[in-house]
């Protein structure tokens, strides 16, 4: 049976999208330790091992698509440097972190458990990454979610193949 997703292009898909902005090795790393509050290149550099030149162009890259904003500092007697803080458009990330570190923790975590946790600051309670649908409907697995295009979506034309059959 032939998937009803062929039917549909992918060029503008926003999956594909962020992971242009994303997808690259260091990236949600950096965004780690942003949440964590580390905010200095050089503590950065230090706490992750991320090498300088790999650092720099993820943190131009965060600041180009207005994830992070750079804030000026300067120790007594140093040049001025800056830091890096979260934008809001960065903070709607924190749910994609929460959710990869739940991943991580089910099934790469060392037999003691995760290094990380992360709590509710009002209760105190673990925060974890819960799927729900707009009539508020908790959603379970995902055999309950079902594909479909949305208002985006654009037709394939007749006799256009896929992309990765392009490709090859």
């Amino acid at each position: 049976m032939r998937p009803a997703a062929l039917d549909w292009s992918v060029e503008n898909c926003t999956i594909a999208r962020a992971m242009e902005i994303l997808g690259e090795r260091w990236t949600l790393v950096v965004l780690r330790e942003v949440f964590n509050g580390v905010r200095r290149f050089d503590d950065m550099r230090v706490r992750t091992g991320i090498p300088r030149q790999v650092l720099t162009n993820r943190l131009a890259t965060l600041v180009e698509h207005g994830l992070l904003r750079r804030e000026p500092y300067r120790e007594p007697g140093a040049r001025e440097r800056h830091e890096y803080r979260l934008t809001d458009k960065g903070l709607d990330l924190w749910p994609v972190l929460v959710a990869v570190l739940g991943w991580g923790d089910r099934y790469l975590a060392d037999p003691e458990g995760s290094p990380l946790s992360v709590g509710h600051r009002d209760c105190g309670a673990e925060v974890h990454v819960e799927l729900r649908c707009a009539a508020g409907h908790e959603v379970g697995t995902p055999r309950d979610v079902v594909p479909r295009p949305g208002p985006g979506a654009r037709r394939r034309a007749d006799g256009d193949r896929p992309r990765a059959a392009v490709e090859d």
